[in-house]
């Protein structure tokens, strides 16, 4: 069993901005040389989400609209007064989405569905550039 630790550094656009890494974690195996396993993905932050997702121009829009209806960012957050900014919301949809990503491959190649894209959500009021951890992990 081999593994092998890496990071992929994307620039996010705010509140709900999904960036579509599935080429970049495509690359990541590719280069192991790894025939069947798992990639984990991980971001160290707890205002942004990876999950999956159909990457087309309608679900762009309706995934952050959908997380504002959940939690919408104007309403008061007890985050704000703890710490006098303004990302409760961000930090309550990042917690519903989760910070990770488990996608097996096989023959080298992720088993992501036809429609299937891997995307990072970024759940906070700013962009910014964000480093993503990526295990591999197989044979």
């Amino acid at each position: 069993m081999t593994v092998a630790t890496g990071e992929l550094r994307i620039e996010t656009k705010a509140n709900g901005g999904m960036s579509d890494l599935t080429n970049q974690v495509q690359d990541l195996v590719t280069k192991t040389g790894l025939r069947e396993g798992i990639v984990v993905l991980f971001c160290p932050g707890s205002t942004g989400a990876l999950s999956t997702v159909e990457y087309e121009p309608g679900l762009k829009k309706d995934i952050p609209n959908a997380l504002e209806r959940i939690a919408p960012k104007d309403r008061d957050y007890a985050h704000h007064a703890t710490w006098g900014d303004d990302n409760g919301p961000g930090h309550v949809k990042a917690t519903l989405l989760g910070p990770d990503l488990t996608v097996p491959f096989t023959k080298g190649i992720l088993t992501l569905g036809t429609w299937q894209q891997i995307v990072f959500i970024e759940c906070d009021t700013r962009g910014r550039e964000r480093k993503l951890v990526v295990q591999i992990i197989g044979e």
